[in-house]
């Protein structure tokens, strides 16, 4: 499974609707530490094909949607369940630290 994109338009129906935990980076194309993870987050979206849903949202694209979710730093990597951000990471983390967080939300 690959990275999704969100958005405005999609962010309720990808995320806050959906079934399944919803990974979702908040990123900028000139945030060095956001490129830094971004081969991470895809290979998570590998690892967790079926069991989450992991996607990218651009903080310069949807600053209206970084706003509402008080996105301060990028990255920022959320977890969201049942229509509720339920726990965030801040800065780059590498996979180890991303598979436990992953693994302690969902």
């Amino acid at each position: 499974m690959s990275v999704l994109t969100f958005d405005s338009n999609n962010f309720e129906a990808e995320v806050l609707k959906s079934e399944k935990p919803v990974l979702v980076d908040f990123w900028a194309a000139w945030c060095g530490p956001c490129r830094m993870v971004g081969p991470v987050v895809e290979q998570l979206a590998q690892d967790y094909a079926g069991r989450i849903k992991v996607g990218k949202l651009n903080v310069d694209e949807n600053r209206e949607l970084a706003g509402r979710y008080r996105v301060m730093s990028i990255p920022t990597l959320a977890i969201f369940k049942n229509g509720q951000e339920v726990q965030r990471s801040v800065g780059f983390r590498g996979k180890q630290h991303l598979v436990s967080f992953i693994e302690e939300n969902i």
